[in-house]
């Protein structure tokens, strides 16, 4: 599975090492992500998500059904 939240599509970013002297070398920042699953009422079902820390906080703040729908509109996910 790739590194990418299902609910707000955040990914790996890329970054800099900077040490003492200056020196920069590459480095990757990655999205804090939980494999979680969630019961969706309204089909009477589990699904498994790949979410990160700040899609359970907007699943919390929106409900299930409509982070999914808006993930959907905005093409993060396909189908759920």
């Amino acid at each position: 599975m790739s590194r990418v939240c299902q609910i707000t599509g955040k990914s790996v970013m890329v970054g800099n090492n900077v040490s003492h002297s200056k020196r920069r070398t590459k480095r990757r920042f990655y999205p804090n992500l939980f494999d979680k699953k969630f019961y969706l009422p309204e089909e009477d079902r589990w699904i498994e998500l790949r979410i990160s820390a700040a899609g359970v906080r907007l699943i919390n703040k929106l409900g299930l059904k409509g982070a999914l729908t808006k993930a959907q509109e905005k093409g993060f996910i396909k189908n759920y």
